[in-house]
């Protein structure tokens, strides 16, 4: 039997020598030696299961969500001035009084329309979002830029009216079977001719200069690059751009920067930006991963509950130990606090191995996808597990943030720890003698 350090009148010390033992000790305890170990192997895996699954689905859902503002903001505008309320020889004066306001990194004219898009190789069309774009300003776009899989923009707005070059996503080009060096036609009814039966649309065939792959399905299934110049006269603007696109340091700060635009334009302006246009989404994700976040902490709530069975059953098993305890002198406070530190050790364990499975997982989800993938190919042929045009990216992304993975692990661990409370509760007010009556 493990001797009690006392104190006169006040039995051990908290987390005495004593105390941790005995704690040690029915942690190893097996059922045949009245014991839990199963129930606290299942408590054990169960807190381990739940925490590393949070950890792995809020970073799934961080990296989702950078990865799908990263690309909006990189593919498109922060800031958009209209220009429909402003005279065609105000807009570069304009434009050039915005580029000042500090904390702009460019501005640019952008001309924008929709078009549906045909191809000879494929009997449907598909909808095509215009952006007429300067050559220098499209070779800016790091998002567009690095992301080219076929061809080149080098000769992007190189001839007559900017020449007939254009680059389209690689979704798109699927759709179509296209390579770059086809032709794809687009049809425009903006600004299209009035004949007795209706608007008869322009028509025009591009040649396709490049391909790009974003990795966003919605991006790269519909935006197509055209330059400036040829934009005009396609979508007959005359010489007007829709609007002045702004680009700023920090895509987040863009409600504080709108009053100094305002400011800086010095006539009345209509302006929105990306934040404003993709309200509904980016709140989506917002909602989603708070709700996602409540969800899976019930989950480890609940399996920390597997916690309470291990410790009736402990307590159960070692009343004639608690008896022996009691009338050794040992104190409620003390075997409570062992009956704590049992289901304690439990959760930290739990917790601990969780978070470094769930760490793991995360920085290493490209190749546990790929080995996921060829899995189910093997198996299924042709069968793909994160299908882009489904779930709107191309690889499944993940990003760690740690300030989330110590508030997952406190909340792992103070669970653990409250809901033994009750049991150790019940255990150190065991009466000894009703303990040791049939023994």
């Amino acid at each position: 039997m493990i001797k009690a350090i006392k104190q006169p009148g006040k039995g051990a010390m908290p987390l005495s020598l004593f105390e941790r033992r005995l704690t040690a000790r029915y942690l190893r305890a097996k059922r045949s030696t009245g014991g839990a170990s199963l129930i606290t192997i299942i408590s054990f895996f169960g807190i381990m299961l739940a925490v590393m699954v949070l950890i792995i689905v809020m970073s799934v859902m961080n990296g989702y969500r950078d990865k799908i503002i990263d690309i909006m903001t990189g593919a498109q505008g922060h800031i958009f001035v209209y220009t429909s309320s402003v005279e065609i020889e105000e807009i570069e004066p304009l434009r050039k009084r915005i580029s000042k306001v500090s904390g702009i990194r460019g501005t640019r004219t952008i001309i924008f329309g929709s078009a549906a898009a045909l191809s000879p190789l494929a009997n449907d069309g598909a909808l095509a979002l215009v952006f007429g774009i300067e050559p220098e300003a499209l070779k800016s776009l790091d998002v567009l830029t690095t992301k080219i899989t076929s061809g080149s923009i080098d000769n992007f707005g190189v001839g007559r009216n900017g020449g007939d070059e254009i680059v389209i996503g690689s979704i798109m080009a699927r759709k179509f079977g296209l390579m770059v060096g086809d032709d794809l036609t687009l049809l425009s009814f903006s600004g299209g001719t009035m004949t007795p039966f209706g608007t008869r649309p322009i028509r025009k065939t591009y040649r396709i200069g490049a391909i790009f792959k974003m990795g966003f399905a919605d991006f790269d299934q519909h935006f197509v690059y055209m330059p400036l110049s040829q934009a005009n006269l396609f979508f007959k603007r005359n010489g007007k751009p829709d609007f002045i696109e702004i680009r700023v340091d920090e895509p987040f700060s863009t409600p504080e920067m709108k009053p100094l635009i305002r400011n800086a334009a010095g006539m009345p302006i209509l302006i929105d930006d990306w934040l404003d246009k993709n309200r509904s989404f980016v709140s989506a994700l917002q909602i989603e991963r708070t709700m996602m976040r409540m969800i899976l902490m019930l989950v480890v709530l609940i399996a920390a509950l597997n916690i309470i069975s291990g410790l009736v059953m402990l307590v159960k098993n070692k009343g004639k130990d608690i008896g022996i305890l009691r009338t050794m002198g040992a104190s409620q406070g003390s075997i409570m606090r062992v009956f704590i530190m049992v289901g304690a050790a439990i959760g930290i364990f739990g917790t601990f191995f969780g978070v470094v499975l769930g760490v793991l997982f995360a920085w290493f989800i490209e190749p546990i996808q790929d080995f996921v993938q060829w899995v189910f190919g093997f198996f299924s042929p042709g069968t793909m597990l994160f299908d882009e045009d489904v779930y709107g990216l191309a690889r499944l992304p993940a990003m760690v943030d740690w300030n989330e993975v110590l508030v997952i692990a406190l909340f792992g661990f103070l669970a653990s720890v409250l809901v033994t409370i009750y049991p150790s509760w019940r255990a150190s007010k065991m009466d000894p003698v009703e303990a040791l009556r049939y023994e």
